[in-house]
């Protein structure tokens, strides 16, 4: 299987057990994805306590202190990881351009509106956001009641209701996430001038 990604969507990684590596035990469970949409990165995740006293935790789990992002389970080294914490300090706090960005437009640099963000898609190994989950604008006909899938480049222009992404992308749009992550490596190849 080399060459393909493991891509999950942010709302399949909502609600999976942080598991320490030393303890071999679930810490915690992702309440929320914390998503930089200016960098295409996910910042960390919120927390929710398990068990008995299942609710928001005051801890935030910056990407940098996860280990791993699987189908079923975040990895994590140990369970300093998941101490409580502020959620005004850290480091998910010092770069919080975070926002949500579910429901924003999605416009081309030539003004066509593709669609609105229904979930974002992100490459595990790396927490890298690769691109959006849309519902389609009614110009997009063969996508009508299904998801489609677009890559967004490194960098993306963001406003407060819009993000903005090359037209050339429209040809990279898939509608499944089968073959996204090399429709994502050929529109950025493009985009760059490193077409074959």
């Amino acid at each position: 299987m080399s060459g393909q990604r493991l891509l999950l969507r942010g709302t399949e990684i909502a609600g999976l057990p942080v598991v320490s590596v030393a303890e071999g035990e679930a810490l915690a469970d992702v309440k929320d994805v914390l998503y930089h949409p200016d960098e295409g990165r996910l910042l960390g995740f919120t927390l929710n306590k398990r068990g008995f006293l299942r609710g928001p935790m005051k801890a935030v789990l910056p990407i940098a202190g996860v280990s791993a992002i699987g189908r079923d389970a975040v990895m994590v080294a140990d369970a300093g990881a998941c101490e409580e914490q502020s959620r005004g300090t850290g480091p998910v706090a010092e770069t919080s351009g975070g926002r949500n960005v579910i429901g924003n437009d999605v416009l081309t640099d030539t003004g066509q509106r593709i669609g609105k963000v229904t979930d974002i898609v992100v490459a595990a190994e790396s927490g890298e956001v690769l691109g959006y989950q849309l519902e389609a604008d009614l110009r997009f006909e063969g996508h009508a009641g299904r998801p489609m899938f677009m890559p967004i480049p490194d960098t993306l222009a963001v406003s407060g209701t819009a993000l903005m992404v090359p037209a050339s992308a429209e040809p990279f749009i898939r509608d499944d996430l089968s073959g996204f992550g090399s429709a994502v490596d050929e529109f950025r190849a493009q985009l760059s001038g490193n077409t074959p």
